[in-house]
């Protein structure tokens, strides 16, 4: 169950970048596209980053 939140990420980062290659050849909105890439990407390094931390005794 813990790769769950893993795949649902990866899946959200392709499915922003389907649409950034969209906006790039000006079928979907290029200042739309373009945060929901960054947010994609900043959530899954967040999530990748906090997942072993040490949370104490």
């Amino acid at each position: 169950m813990s790769k769950l939140p893993l795949i649902c990420m990866i899946l959200f980062i392709l499915i922003a970048f389907f649409l950034h290659i969209l906006a790039l050849m000006k079928i979907f909105p290029l200042l739309l596209s373009t945060p929901i890439l960054f947010i994609s990407l900043l959530i899954f390094i967040f999530y990748l980053n906090n997942r072993k931390r040490f949370k104490g005794f």
